[in-house]
């Protein structure tokens, strides 16, 4: 089935999609805990970093954009600075913003996250919400309904993403439904809370396991439960199909009057779900606007959803991760592609804009050092590529004792960590003709090549590439690594 969804990808048109729900600015406030407070029994996060996103409905519009979409917005914010990040951010994206109604007496909905970051990773400490609620005031309603249906005349799809902070409330989002209905636009709906009665007449709708047993009163523990589940919601409420979404064990597909489709998930370690139902909703809704089945795009949902909890925050998702993940699976050694298909898939990279990084070593016994190296490689691109010498290539450099580790196992393990995107292997003593055929805009070298003379810097050079030399962390190296061994 992977060929069959690849050349799917390739012909999927790109849509225009309206996307409607509640607008969200994501804070992320960041630094280190290395104490409890003397004051009360509280970590004491060290700040070191801010960063903001869009999040809510502006992550899904964002996400369709990112796959390809033409996208129109219509939401709600306050007259503040939060509320203009959010329109700057997603017009910066090329999204149509003239459908975003700001309204005095409410405040844009911002979710701060307080992450610390260790030796171990991320990690989520605390999170403050300033939300209302509240349905919007009558003229904001008036003025979102006007923006939909304007906004309706020229779509494909219309995706409804309720965070239940008051924009699809009831009178509302029935009424955005028959619009829809009339101008034959199918309406795909993320739905929050019980009160289902507000989505019926939709085309579509993608609860999650404990949202679609909410809304029937049912204990949903198996595949079977679930599409039990999804036909007493396509019956009382007058819907098409019903995805389930099922996190570890997938998603079920309910058609009307068909046979429910379980699509399972690959097992994985999940770093962080933050946003990854919105690659879901995204990648479901460009699919079903360009014409693939149910059961196809649901198929490519659930490989954006799994990418996506693979990565800290809330990320987007492209095609050409998604065409990576179904030509090579999930596995770490999965991410070692020959040249040839790591040459096509960059290819479909550049197009989407993405920039290119790539660095290069015999990686043989991984330590904190590359671990470091790697992740700032990733940090100064959209993706990362990393050489890796063959066995024949290590022995020739490190001598007959060397590798440690054979060429697929220091692929597993490169391919196991969350910065590194693809590994290609390579024969020859330095990696020039590999650097050549993926033609990276940076190559990464640690600083200790300064006066080495880094392989590949003319040709990189020559196109507008750039060299980056990473700082290295002190006393880390294969070398003193396999001293310690010894000594032991």
């Amino acid at each position: 089935m992977s060929s069959e969804l690849l050349r799917a990808i390739e012909e999927l048109p790109a849509s225009r999609v309206l996307v409607v729900g509640d607008l969200i600015l994501d804070r992320y406030v960041g630094g280190d805990v290395a104490r409890i407070s003397p004051e009360a029994p509280i970590q004491v996060l060290r700040h070191e970093r801010d960063h903001e996103a869009p999040g809510g409905m502006a992550a899904v519009a964002r996400n369709l954009a990112r796959l390809g979409a033409e996208v129109t917005v219509v939401g709600l914010v306050g007259e503040d600075d939060a509320g203009a990040t959010l329109q700057a951010a997603l017009a910066a994206d090329g999204i149509e913003t003239a459908g975003i109604v700001a309204e005095h007496a409410r405040p844009t909905t911002v979710k701060t996250r307080f992450v610390a970051t260790s030796q171990h990773g991320q990690q989520q400490i605390l999170r403050v919400d300033r939300e209302t609620v509240a349905p919007p005031s009558t003229k904001a309603r008036k003025a979102l309904l006007a923006a939909f249906r304007e906004a309706l005349k020229t779509c494909d799809m219309a995706v409804f993403s309720d965070y239940a902070k008051g924009v699809l409330a009831t009178g509302v989002c029935e009424a955005m439904i028959e619009s829809a209905r009339a101008a034959d636009v199918p309406v795909l709906i993320d739905p929050k809370g019980t009160d289902y009665e507000r989505y019926n007449g939709a085309t579509a709708i993608t609860p999650n396991r404990a949202e679609a047993g909410a809304a029937t009163g049912r204990v949903i523990r198996s595949a079977g439960d679930a599409a039990a589940a999804a036909r007493e919601l396509i019956e009382s409420y007058d819907l098409d199909t019903v995805f389930v979404t099922l996190d570890r064990d997938g998603i079920l597909v309910q058609r009307r009057g068909e046979e429910a489709q379980a699509i399972r998930t690959d097992p994985r370690e999940v770093f962080d779900v933050t946003g990854a139902g919105d690659n879901v909703l995204a990648t479901l809704a460009f699919s079903l606007a360009g014409g693939m089945s149910a059961f196809h795009a649901a198929v490519l949902a659930n490989v954006a959803g799994g990418i996506a909890v693979e990565q800290f925050g809330v990320v987007t998702v492209g095609w050409d991760q998604i065409a990576t993940r179904l030509a090579t699976g999930s596995g770490g050694d999965a991410k070692l592609l020959d040249p040839a298909s790591l040459e096509r898939l960059l290819s479909g990279a550049r197009r989407a804009g993405r920039k290119i990084v790539f660095t290069n070593g015999c990686f043989d016994v991984i330590h904190v050092g590359h671990v470091d190296l790697l992740r700032r490689s990733r940090d100064l691109g959209d993706l990362l590529v990393v050489g890796l010498n063959s066995d024949a290539s290590v022995r020739r450099l490190k001598g007959e004792s060397r590798p440690i580790n054979a060429l697929r196992a220091r692929a597993a393990v490169l391919g196991g960590l969350a910065s590194v995107d693809y590994v290609v292997s390579f024969e020859e003593d330095t990696p020039a003709q590999i650097i050549e055929r993926v033609k990276p805009d940076v190559l990464v070298k640690g600083e200790d090549w300064k006066d080495k003379g880094v392989v590949g810097r003319e040709f990189v050079e020559s196109y507008g590439g750039r060299v980056e030399l990473v700082k290295l962390l002190d006393g880390y190296s294969t070398t003193k690594t396999l001293e310690k061994l010894d000594e032991d």
